[in-house]
């Protein structure tokens, strides 16, 4: 397990992280979001002592993290450092040897992640020859390659289509699946709230959520109403207890001030007896996440 007791850092006049108190759990994924300049990437640093927190305690295993204790770790930079000029096998080999593997076993290791991540190519390619999705993807195989215990991934979907972003998301889960503690942040919130186990949501280094995803959405209320019915738009809209009301496909999407008028929006559309579709559910999480932001600015 990772943990974080009142974690703070400051540069100069700015607070980049305040009393950030956060665990992760062997077994389990934690996504960390925020705006840029939240603290998120401050916070993977400190962990992996790049930089010195000015107060609090980071431990894995309720241990302090010592140069053995990263040995065990696999960590992503957002900003990518493969070395172009050397050859797929040249450049997993190495990041594998500096994670105490030996060669043979770390070759056969990387072959089986080619196939599994779909990499076009042979490991006897230079870094440089490939598109940047299989660059990706071998940065991806870097930061796994040892097996690790503990994984920091910083952004590690950037640049990826749909179809590898649920390649990685699938070896992922699989890791997490196998026993490994899991950190990652991304600006896709609804691959957040696919991948995510916990979440926790800095706001100019302040946490402002944090807990499971569907407790902190459940925390919203059921507000939202997706709705397909014959009832005029307007006789909706001017429902009491109606905020909002908009298309949405063949619908509408309905926002209401308590999730006790969904009764009484039910009851009118099925008053003739047949309703196309009725869904009334907490707001979205990419919704959370821009109300969040957006107070208090």
């Amino acid at each position: 397990m990772l943990a974080l007791q009142n974690l703070t850092k400051t540069f100069g006049d700015k607070v980049a992280v305040d009393r950030l108190n956060m665990t992760v759990e062997a077994g389990s994924i934690m996504g960390l979001i925020g705006q840029n300049g939240a603290g998120k990437t401050t916070t993977f640093r400190m962990i992996l002592d790049f930089i010195k927190a000015d107060t609090g305690v980071i431990t894995w295993q309720q241990q302090p993290i010592t140069q053995e204790v990263k040995q065990r770790i696999g960590f992503l930079p957002e900003e990518r450092g493969l070395y172009q000029k050397l050859t797929i096998e040249e450049q997993i080999l190495y990041f594998a040897e500096l994670h105490g593997m030996k060669r043979t076993e770390a070759r056969a290791e990387l072959l089986d992640w080619m196939t599994r991540l779909e990499v076009i190519g042979k490991i006897s390619d230079k870094v440089q020859t490939l598109s940047k999705g299989n660059a990706q993807k071998v940065q991806f195989i870097a930061t796994l390659i040892h097996r690790p215990e503990f994984l920091i991934l910083d952004e590690p979907f950037t640049g990826l289509d749909p179809v590898n972003t649920s390649l990685l998301m699938a070896e992922i889960k699989q890791l997490r699946d196998n026993g490994a503690a899991i950190i990652f942040s991304s600006h896709n919130m609804s691959g957040v709230a696919s991948l995510s186990d916990q979440l926790t949501m800095l706001k100019k280094g302040k946490v402002v959520l944090q807990g499971g995803i569907y407790e902190i959405r459940e925390s919203f209320g059921r507000t939202h109403i997706y709705v397909e019915s014959d009832v005029p738009s307007a006789e909706l809209a001017a429902m009491s207890g109606v905020v909002s009301l908009a298309p949405q496909g063949q619908g509408r999407m309905i926002h209401v001030s308590d999730e006790t008028v969904g009764r009484d929006i039910f009851k009118k559309v099925s008053e003739t007896g047949y309703v196309q579709a009725f869904v009334q559910a907490p707001p979205t999480l990419d919704e959370i996440f821009r109300q969040e932001v957006a107070e208090n600015v």
